[in-house]
């Protein structure tokens, strides 16, 4: 089997950053707060998750989350632990159950995404 060469080429070294200017990037805090809400959203069952919260005029219950996606009570709970971590939900516990809604704090890129979400799921229930 024959070998073959490819030419060398004689280019001058690269310089960084020679092509063309580039906007500023992101600050490191903005884009940390939107790793943690995506990464919180990163799962198809805390979005429906979050959508439920977003239209819920009352906490909702975890027996109500568990019954809706058929999934255990731990399984429920881990979901919205990441979604507390978030920022997206704040919960409170009363006797044995715990209770969740929206946090009304959220930060303003989480309130975007929420918006997002419902925004997704009006136009789909068309």
């Amino acid at each position: 089997m024959a070998t073959t060469t490819r030419p060398v080429l004689d280019l001058p070294p690269r310089t960084k950053g020679c092509c063309q200017p580039l906007p500023g990037a992101l600050p490191k805090t903005t884009a940390a707060e939107l790793a943690r809400v995506f990464t919180a959203l990163d799962d198809p069952t805390r979005v429906r998750m979050v959508d439920i919260l977003s239209e819920a005029t009352e906490p909702v219950c975890v027996c109500d989350f568990t019954a809706t996606f058929a999934l255990s009570q731990p399984t429920i709970s881990h979901h919205l632990a990441k979604l507390r971590e978030a920022g997206l939900v704040t919960s409170f516990r009363s006797g044995l159950w715990s209770f969740h809604r929206l946090d009304p704090e959220m930060s303003p890129v989480a309130a975007e995404a929420v918006r997002l979400i419902r925004a997704a799921g009006r136009s789909t229930a068309s």
